[in-house]
């Protein structure tokens, strides 16, 4: 077998040295404050059972889609789906695509063109910033959930831009990732409404979790007509795989026809459709009961944070996701190691995903963590950190 080139066999020597390098690993039977599934549908059972008869209503007994969906891949739960999301979401139109990625990378690869103007969060999520690079626009990132700072490098840049009829784009993220922070947003709406900008928001730590019925935090604040696009996922609260950008009707049209992630991939298999149907019709159904055991539950995490006195190693945050800072590769690895010899599933992220100095482990809330386990877990921490 042909080995890798002898300068990729440096990086990859130059990530054991740092301690930065990725494997993959699967570790079963321990508590679940890791995954991205806040509402605990991923494993729901009776969503299984729904998404079975649903393909049994709909008479669909295909395991695959055949194609793109400009050939033979635009099944019709895809029309039914995306009637559903553009309804649930509050949205004149819905585009699904494979993967959040995706989403991201389609949309800002095809929207943005020469000329125009990006100006982005320093932490949106890698996709955004890939999708970014691929256009022809100039891009300048803004500090982190500051909008003084993103009024600086508008009135800096738009200044030195020599283009007359440059579309000027302003991406943030409603829930970051790594953080669990929020920006303002009802002030980056002010904002970029008075400048005429198109302001995009990621929401896919929010949906599923913020809002009434898990429409995201967009609609919750009743800014859904203020926004140009925002990119929704269905991986996480919704517990299937998939996303979409929502936005516009002639949005969705100048997507089918310029974003590539959309135009060359094989599309979802009906399965997968049916899982995100049914996901969010039992949402709909389910009221606001798991979101409200998802919000005593970080209530309460955040209570034994201070009984412990260790919340100063903590980001500042109202949601699911909670950043403890420990910094050093070597000492959150130890850190992770040590909580999950202890029976629980947290792992250290590590710098370049974040930045050199902010390493961190990242806990994930959940509805289903009980408070007992949550308890037992800040008094270990306390005892690690």
């Amino acid at each position: 077998m042909t080995q890798l080139p002898k300068k990729l066999l440096s990086v990859l020597a130059t990530r054991k040295k740092e301690d930065t390098f990725r494997t993959l690993n699967s570790i079963e039977g321990l508590i679940d404050f890791l995954s991205n599934d806040y509402l605990g549908f991923a494993t729901n059972e009776t969503l299984f059972s729904k998404t079975f008869q649903l393909l049994l209503t709909e008479s669909v007994a295909s395991n695959g889609s055949g194609g793109s969906r400009l050939l033979s891949g635009n099944h019709k739960l895809y029309i039914k789906l995306e009637s559903l999301l553009a309804s649930f979401y509050k949205s004149e139109a819905a585009l699904v695509f494979n993967s959040g990625y995706d989403a991201n990378m389609g949309l800002f690869s095809a929207l943005p063109q020469r000329g125009d103007l990006v100006f982005y969060d320093e932490f949106v999520h890698a996709s955004i910033r890939e999708g970014i690079r691929m256009s022809h626009a100039k891009a300048y990132s803004f500090s982190h959930n500051s909008l003084s700072s993103l009024k600086e490098r508008v009135a800096l840049n738009i200044a030195r831009n020599e283009y007359e009829d440059s579309a000027v784009y302003v991406v943030t993220e409603s829930v970051f990732s790594m953080d669990g922070d929020t920006p303002d947003l009802k002030a980056f709406v002010k904002f970029t409404k008075a400048n005429g900008y198109n302001f995009i928001v990621d929401e896919a730590h929010a949906v599923g979790i913020l809002g009434k019925n898990g429409e995201g935090l967009i609609p919750q604040l009743g800014l859904e007509k203020d926004v140009f696009a925002r990119t929704v996922t269905f991986g996480k609260a919704f517990g299937g795989h998939g996303a979409s950008v929502l936005g516009a009707e002639n949005l969705k049209d100048y997507l089918v026809n310029f974003a590539k992630p959309f135009i060359y991939t094989t599309a979802l298999t009906p399965h997968t459709l049916a899982t995100i149907i049914t996901a969010h019709e039992y949402m709909g159904e389910l009221g606001e009961d798991p979101k409200e055991l998802l919000k005593g539950n970080i209530e309460f995490f955040k209570e034994q944070l201070g009984m412990h006195k260790i919340e100063q190693f903590f980001i500042p945050s109202d949601t699911a996701i909670q950043g403890c800072i420990v910094s050093g590769s070597k000492k959150a690895k130890l850190v992770s190691k040590k909580l999950i010899d202890k029976g629980f599933n947290i792992k250290a992220i590590l710098a370049p995903t974040v930045p050199e100095g902010q390493e961190r482990l990242r806990i994930c809330l959940h509805s289903f963590n009980s408070k007992e386990e949550i308890g037992l877990l800040v008094k270990l921490l306390a005892g690690f950190i």
